[in-house]
């Protein structure tokens, strides 16, 4: 495996700055045959950071990043060299771009992808905390630029907020610093890294490998929505007491995130690499949604959808066209997100507009074409309690049926609503599998059918309701609060 890490000596600071930050360093720049340094933007131990324009028509702005040969022994030159040209290599909309390296006899230089817009730390400060949907945007974008890597068995090793840096809203991976190849079960012998952001693996010096960056995210999560690290500390040793710790990680008190919100953090931050989720749990799960991210497949799939919608729409099959607008919406919504054209932005939201219109005139007289199911549905369900008496977790579980239609029905919270079905159809279903044939098994089995109509058409609702919300959520207003971030000093 070709494990990246960034050493704590390297660059303490991010690879690219604000445009405004101003250079206090009193060396001239070095020379570069086909760039014109300008600006420090930051350095270390072994490196520093210079704004720099490409010489001739294009002016291309680019970051370069200065590493002293006489910092680097011969083996880690070389090391270092072999490294770079495997990370040419890589091309992600989510991955800082490595777009060339030269040398000399002092130097190395690294050309990389310039990045106006700072780092996500500074980003996070300036709003103190970010909506779940805006963090959950990011996560998206993260979670991308690691299946990408993790496909390849590349591990980051230093993930945190100040290693992911924001080109307009654009999310994208930096710091790959030095690079080695190692056995996934090799002991580190050196603690890289930053402490907030570790893995407790990492900071107790056992053996560890890529899931630590899982452990990163979920860290980088938690403060973009909570405003701070989980092991915030006033001091190192109460941060290396944080760590060590057995203690599980809590959420704070009186959160308000969505149930996959918390769940996901929660795995992520695991403290037993071993019980953590796995990557492909990650990639796969609902709030991470990589399906929906925003990609220039979003409008392909959207397409795909709504002319199977528009189909069954003509054929009068309302409840399959209504699964279906829903589904497409999912997909033209992100295709708004991604467009980076305002005419095509504005044409594409027209659309969506006109087929959220038709969804809800569907959605209507599908409620009303299940009105008398339900009602029928209704009276069965009495005669289900009744023959229910001597069972008293199936009649629990019909209770619990019976207060999720109530909340559904009075419209105060569809997400807690959708909450109790699913809890009470896990009841009923075991329930049915133990229930011998008879009357009570049929009638068992309505109810069953019923309420996952019932759960199916509300999560409908309520995806048709987040599609509502986020055409709303648009790519130049996240933008525009990049940029003004970027001026707060």
């Amino acid at each position: 495996m070709l494990i990246l890490h960034s050493s704590p000596d390297l660059l303490r600071k991010s690879d690219v700055a604000v445009l405004s930050m101003a250079s206090n360093s009193s060396f001239a720049p070095p020379k570069l045959s086909d760039f014109i340094l300008t600006e420090r933007l930051g350095s270390g131990t072994y490196a520093t950071v210079y704004k720099a324009y490409r010489k001739g028509d294009s002016r291309e702005v680019v970051a370069v990043k200065v590493v002293g040969k006489k910092s680097l022994n011969r083996a880690s030159t070389e090391n270092l060299l072999t490294e770079i040209e495997i990370l040419k290599t890589m091309r992600h909309p989510h991955i800082v771009q490595l777009k060339d390296f030269q040398w000399d006899a002092d130097n190395i230089y690294l050309i990389m992808e310039w990045c106006s817009g700072g780092d996500l730390s500074r980003f996070i400060r300036s709003r103190r905390i970010l909506p779940e949907r805006v963090a959950r945007c990011f996560l998206q974008q993260i979670a991308c630029a690691l299946q990408f890597l993790h496909e390849r068995n590349i591990s980051h090793l230093d993930l945190k907020p100040q290693n992911i840096l924001l080109s307009g809203s654009v999310l994208k991976l930096a710091d790959f610093g030095f690079a080695q190849y190692m056995s996934p079960w090799d002991e580190q012998s050196v603690l890289r890294g930053s402490p907030l952001y570790m893995a407790p693996e990492m900071v107790c010096r056992r053996q560890y490998d890529s899931r630590v960056d899982l452990w990163s995210v979920g860290v980088i999560l938690y403060e973009a929505l909570f405003g701070r690290a989980p092991f915030a500390s006033r001091s190192y040793a109460e941060l290396e007491e944080k760590i060590r710790s057995n203690q599980p990680i809590e959420l704070p008190p009186g959160a308000r995130v969505s149930k996959d919100c918390r769940d996901l953090l929660l795995r992520l931050l695991e403290r037993n690499p071993d019980a953590r989720i796995t990557f492909a749990e990650f990639f796969t799960h609902p709030f991470v949604d990589m399906e929906h991210m925003p990609s220039a497949e979003s409008l392909v799939k959207a397409k795909e959808l709504v002319l199977q919608a528009v189909q069954k729409d003509q054929e009068g099959e309302r409840s399959a066209a209504l699964s279906l607008y829903c589904s497409a919406l999912e997909h033209f919504v992100p295709s708004i997100h991604y467009e980076t054209d305002r005419q095509r932005k504005d044409a594409l939201r027209q659309k969506v507009s006109q087929y959220v219109s038709r969804a809800e005139e569907l959605k209507a007289l599908v409620a009303s074409d299940n009105r008398l199911s339900f009602e029928e549905a209704r009276t069965s369900r009495d005669v289900l309690r009744e023959m229910s008496r001597d069972q008293p977790r199936l009649l629990a579980a019909l209770e619990v049926a019976s207060a999720a239609i109530a909340k559904e029905e009075s419209g105060l919270d569809d997400h807690e609503a959708l909450d109790v079905y699913q809890q009470c159809l896990g009841e009923l279903l075991l329930a049915l599998a133990a229930e011998p044939q008879g009357r009570r098994r049929e009638l068992l089995h309505s109810e069953i059918k019923s309420l996952m109509t019932r759960a199916e058409y509300l999560k409908k609702h309520i995806k048709m309701q987040e599609n509502q919300r986020d055409v709303s959520l648009d790519r130049e207003p996240l933008a525009d609060s990049v940029r003004s971030s970027c001026c707060l000093q």
